[in-house]
């Protein structure tokens, strides 16, 4: 039977209930058909949408790469990385009964100083907050072995110059920097204690601070840490359409030619 509402259709509600914070589905679909059947006469029920959502997180992945590489932003040749927690559970009991468990587990929260159950979101994003690439692993994953994949997985927009990624302290090692120093990267990071000072770190603070503006995006106007996700499908395609709703905005915001890619504030409402 083919559906009445197309996917095309679909991954514009999932960008609008992400932009207009509705964490709940019920909720905004019940909000859609108040106020958006003229757009979408055919919605779907809510068993209907949360199973069409899930089964287009491949395509809502395609879709990323696809709306940055149309951006004028694309060919940045310098990227930040860092990861972001995503909790999953709190309590011990729905930490031993949830579907995520032997995927999700226990790590430390640096920005709440406080342990936390869940996974890590890994985003390398350019200086103007577009995501370039990301991953969504446990909370103890190796963050560099993760760096590695990424960039494995995403073709490099900057291509035929040097590629300069600006991270954190943990990701450090003579082997990894090496190896991407072969794959055409240029990591720049503070020194770790025991280290000499790395030259131009002084001009690290500032531009370290886009990602964990991109990062604060996520958590307070896109509710990263109120995804609601029960299941790995369902955990992967509320992640994804989060990282879609902030990729669509910046691709409207730079068709528009507008100075703040990243900005929300038109769609929040």
């Amino acid at each position: 039977i083919p559906p009445r509402t197309s996917d095309a259709e679909m991954l514009t509600l999932a960008v609008m209930q992400a932009l207009l914070g509705y964490t709940s589905e019920t909720r905004f679909l019940r909000y859609a058909r108040k106020n958006l059947l003229g757009m979408f006469p055919n919605l779907p029920l809510q068993s209907g949408y949360n199973k069409r959502l899930r089964k287009l997180a491949t395509t809502m992945t395609w879709l990323i790469s696809e709306l940055g590489r149309q951006t004028s932003i694309a060919n940045d040749d310098v990227w930040v990385v860092d990861s972001a927690p995503v909790e999953c559970a709190r309590s011990r009991e729905t930490v031993k009964r949830s579907d995520l468990a032997g995927w999700a587990e226990y790590g430390y929260c640096a920005s709440h100083s406080r342990f936390f159950w869940g996974l890590r979101l890994h985003l390398v994003c350019t200086l103007q907050g577009l995501p370039v690439g990301w991953a969504l692993t446990g909370a103890k994953a190796d963050e560099r072995e993760v760096l590695n994949a990424i960039l494995d997985a995403t073709p490099h927009l900057g291509a035929g110059t040097r590629q300069i990624v600006i991270a954190d302290k943990a990701y450090y090692g003579r082997g990894f920097e090496a190896g991407l120093d072969l794959a055409g990267i240029e990591l720049l990071r503070p020194s770790r204690k025991g280290e000499s000072p790395r030259p131009g770190q002084r001009f690290f603070k500032p531009l370290r601070q886009v990602i964990e503006s991109v990062n604060a995006t996520f958590k307070g106007q896109l509710d990263l840490e109120r995804h609601g996700g029960k299941t790995v499908a369902g955990v992967c395609a509320r992640i994804a359409q989060r990282v879609l709703a902030l990729t669509a905005a910046i691709w409207h915001n730079d068709a528009l030619n507008l100075s703040v890619r990243r900005s929300l504030i038109a769609y929040d409402h």
